[in-house]
């Protein structure tokens, strides 16, 4: 029994935080800038990287630290680092191996900020990419790799689109061209979907989504799983396995092994830009994290019943969820989601188009329309009106995102209620 792998479930209550004798059995917050220490040396060796332990919350906190290893075990992961939102885990998961003059490539059907982020502001800090669609064969998307490509991207689930990955395909290109296979799981969570098994050597998450479960709190996750070999490509990763001239020369690989991509993200780069979350939020985070393996099942259940009742229904033009037969999708999710459940989160247009749809949204009575998605309270958006309304209808065509998309995040209230305040919003 002492050697068995706890599931998901008791992994989501109990890892993370392990009291001991007289220790408080709920994770505390340690609402702390700073950590004492008796001797000058002492503080050297962790400012030396020669030591482990706690000197300033922006580089680690014990309440941060905790809620990490907990997700990392999630993941399958061998470390994780908080950051302070999904953009955040995104933008550091990339700088972390890319730099001025370097190429990555990336899956076009990915949240819209995420689009943004690496087709615009990456670019300014010399950093390219290339966007290539999902659906494409292994042979279309290699053609999209240069000499200085580094790594591959894609969504598990896309967001708005809900089209599955194809990790395996994904997989295989990325180490193939000798890089890394770079995941955002955020929409199943490991719950449904654990990338790292199909071949994905980081994942990252918007924890503010169903993480945490509760619209509290803002914040983002990395997860390496150790399984990328830096070293055997080192010239294509000098900021892992040549000297850190900010850290007397020290060699991340040498000295941390497959910790060296997750140390090198904390000691350097959450050191210079330092993109925290609070402790505070963290412990949030952990609340959420209690319940993640019961809640999901419940959005899951939800949105399978309302997306069955859409498909049904003569003023829909049209459903994406995966969870659903007829759906493009539908093989890929039974595939690599936990039971073929994906998420919460169902995309669909009406027969009315773009206006239509707007009109729909303002007669919901106790579905919100927000910003946000995947918490405990369902809540609308339409896209090409809200999060994503810079962009030309052709623009989201390319980003995967069809103008008359509704994106709607399906809570854990009871079905029939949800289902008939869409009922009665389409009847006026």
């Amino acid at each position: 029994m002492e050697n068995k792998k706890l599931n998901l479930g008791t992994l989501c209550v109990q890892s993370g935080w392990k009291p001991t004798k007289g220790e408080p059995r709920v994770l505390p917050i340690y609402q702390s800038t700073t950590f004492k220490y008796d001797t000058s040396e002492q503080m050297a060796k962790l400012f030396d990287l020669e030591d482990n332990g706690f000197f300033y919350t922006r580089l680690q906190n014990p309440t941060n630290e905790a809620v990490a290893k907990k997700i990392a075990e999630l993941e399958g992961g061998v470390a994780a680092i908080l950051t302070s939102s999904g953009q955040a885990a995104n933008f550091f998961a990339i700088f972390n191996i890319c730099e001025a003059g370097d190429h990555f490539v990336s899956s076009k059907n990915i949240y819209g900020g995420t689009y943004n982020l690496f087709g615009t502001t990456l670019r300014k800090l010399g950093i390219d990419c290339t966007f290539i669609d999902d659906d494409a064969s292994e042979e279309e998307i290699s053609a999209a790799f240069r000499p200085n490509t580094k790594l591959l991207f894609g969504e598990s689930i896309s967001n708005p689109g809900v089209q599955v990955l194809d990790f395996e395909k994904f997989a295989r290109v990325a180490h193939t061209h000798g890089v890394p296979f770079v995941v955002d799981n955020t929409f199943p969570t490991p719950i449904n979907c654990r990338p790292i098994e199909w071949g994905a050597d980081i994942v990252t998450h918007s924890t503010t989504k169903y993480m945490d479960g509760h619209a509290t709190s803002v914040g983002g996750a990395i997860v390496d799983s150790g399984n990328f070999d830096w070293e055997a490509y080192a010239n294509k990763y000098p900021g892992l396995t040549q000297p850190d001239a900010s850290y007397h020369g020290l060699v991340y690989t040498k000295a941390f092994g497959k910790l060296a991509y997750i140390t090198k993200a904390t000691s350097q780069l959450m050191r210079d830009l330092g993109s925290i979350p609070s402790p505070f939020n963290c412990f949030l985070l952990n609340l959420g994290l209690e319940t993640l393996h019961l809640r999901v099942k419940q959005h899951c259940s939800n949105a399978q019943k309302v997306a069955e009742w859409l498909n049904a229904n003569d003023q829909v033009a049209w459903v994406n969820y995966p969870g659903l037969p007829t759906d493009k999708y539908h093989s890929l999710a039974t595939k690599y989601m936990d039971g073929g459940r994906t998420s919460g989160v169902i995309a669909f247009g009406l027969k009315g188009g773009r206006e239509e749809s707007i009109h729909f949204m303002d007669n919901l009575k106790f579905i919100a329309i927000v910003t946000h998605v995947a918490d405990a309270r369902t809540c609308i958006l339409h896209p090409a009106s809200h999060t994503h309304r810079q962009m030309s209808d052709e623009q989201l065509r390319e980003a995967g995102v069809a103008p008359d998309l509704i994106r709607l995040s399906i809570g854990i209230e009871d079905v029939d209620d949800i289902i008939n305040d869409i009922e009665q919003a389409l009847k006026k």
